[in-house]
């Protein structure tokens, strides 16, 4: 019986941590990306926002093109909520 359960427990502990990996990986950076083109595109910002939205863009991209997912969303984020998304 106690094989058994070891074997349960190997096996429930292989299949959760992809699983569980999967579920805290970030946004694609190009999928945030084309949010942020949508959202600026109907906020219609001012021009200091524009800016810093367009200063926000360029870094994120320089990150998305690094393969650095998580801090390319964290800045497309940070211009989202310039917009007020």
């Amino acid at each position: 019986m106690n094989k058994f359960a070891l074997d349960f427990a190997l096996a429930t502990a292989a299949i959760a941590a992809p699983l569980a990996s999967a579920i805290g990986a970030p946004t694609p950076c190009e999928t945030a990306l084309k949010d942020l083109r949508a959202a600026e595109a109907k906020a219609g910002p001012n021009d200091a926002d524009k800016n810093k939205v367009s200063e926000l863009e360029t870094k994120g991209i320089e990150r998305c093109n690094a393969d650095d997912d998580k801090r390319a969303d964290d800045f497309f984020a940070q211009a989202m909520k310039i917009l007020g998304k």
